[in-house]
């Protein structure tokens, strides 16, 4: 797995906090935040439903300028 670490949010102090990567090999991006709540979950499954192999996590806005460089990341790849 070639992951590719983008960034940590600038304002959690580095210690577990919401962290963006791009995963080169998978061509995914990956995402570490804060759980959903259950009222947050309720408001997503109004759309579909939510697989127990999957997860809905929130990031803050402020790290948006990471999550462009990692969707950079996936337009610089080649194409499979």
């Amino acid at each position: 797995m070639a992951l590719r670490f983008i960034g940590i949010d600038p304002n959690t102090g580095h210690n577990e906090c919401p962290t963006v990567w791009y995963d080169d090999d998978r061509e995914e991006f990956v995402f570490q935040g804060r759980k959903a709540g259950e009222e947050l979950l309720e408001k997503c499954l109004e759309t579909g439903s939510i697989p127990d192999t999957e997860a809905v996590v929130r990031l803050p806005a402020r790290m948006a300028q990471m999550i462009k460089e990692a969707v950079d990341a996936a337009e610089r790849a080649p194409l499979r």
